[in-house]
């Protein structure tokens, strides 16, 4: 569950947001920065320590074009999670949901289909026990929505847990998002082989929906900011990792790619003028489909 995108209430976020946060499990380094309680703090929230602040400001003094990039990744997922809601998808499966705050995908789905099913998943424990605070409230049931800690890494551990299988029904389509998530995963990784285990996962109909940096095709000034944030990622927990149009393209296998294809993030499906070269964002975006029509039609959420 990502941050605050340009066309939420700043007011409102900051009513839904929890005002305590969680305990702290036993088991966090706090003396390391993490990805996500950085991006937390590039947008704003509160979900964050001293430790993600220094480093935080860090980045935004050598990569100010930080904060367009997660505006736009955010604007980019409610759009893309509002299209798939309107095409019927009532099943979502977040990887890499990150630290909650207003707008997150389940209420996103919700505001058109208030049936739809969402699993957020992420390695973060505050993100996860953040979101588990908001659900306590909105879903204390976890009816419809529910928030797992899983390593997107290990496909099983994400898709075979009890509360995937309890909500997502695989035998009928499930957006699968991998937004701004899987530049954290080295090549070293089998990236190839994790990602055609979740593809096969998903039945005929289902979605893939991916955001990734990249350095090909940005303007000169910001391949020295792209080098500059790999630099400073590289000494954190969350190495990053760029991919060119062709790596990025081919993490989504033999799907059909949704018009208007592999794009810049602010020119998939957009609702409103970018002001400024799309480029700098230094980040791609698409949405691809898994071809044919369900093998079964399954359960249906309930009323």
């Amino acid at each position: 569950m990502r941050s605050l995108d340009r066309n939420s209430d700043p007011e409102d976020a900051v009513a839904r947001i929890p005002t305590h946060a969680p305990a702290m499990p036993a088991d966090i380094d706090v003396s390391k920065p993490s990805a996500a309680r950085a991006y937390d703090y590039y947008l704003g929230g509160s979900h964050n320590w001293k430790v993600d602040r220094d480093f935080g400001d860090r980045v935004l003094q050598r990569v100010p074009a930080v904060k367009d990039f997660a505006l736009e990744n955010r604007a980019f997922l409610r759009r893309a999670v509002t299209w798939l809601a309107e095409q019927g998808v009532d099943q979502f499966l977040d990887i890499g949901s990150g630290i909650p705050t207003v707008g997150n995908v389940h209420e996103i789905a919700q505001k058109v289909n208030p049936r739809a099913h969402t699993v957020y998943v992420d390695y973060e424990h505050i993100a996860v026990a953040h979101a588990q605070q908001i659900l306590d409230t909105e879903d204390p049931r976890r009816e419809r929505t529910d928030v797992i800690r899983a390593d997107l890494r290990d496909p099983v551990s994400v898709l075979e847990h009890p509360s995937t299988r309890r909500l997502l029904d695989f035998d009928r389509p499930v957006a699968l998002l991998m937004v701004a998530v899987m530049h954290f995963v080295a090549p070293a990784d089998g990236v190839d082989e994790t990602m055609a285990r979740y593809r096969d996962a998903l039945a005929p109909g289902s979605f893939l929906v991916m955001s990734h940096f990249t350095r090909e095709g940005i303007p000169e000034d910001m391949q020295r900011q792209a080098a500059a944030l790999e630099e400073l990622y590289a000494d954190t927990p969350n190495p990053g990792y760029f991919r060119d149009r062709a790596e990025f393209t081919g993490l989504f296998g033999d799907l059909d790619m949704v018009p208007p294809g592999v794009v810049w993030l602010s020119d998939w499906r957009p609702d409103r003028p970018y002001d400024g070269d799309p480029a700098r964002t230094m980040v791609l975006a698409a949405v691809g489909r898994k071809a044919g029509t369900p093998l079964a039609a399954g359960r249906t959420p309930p009323a």
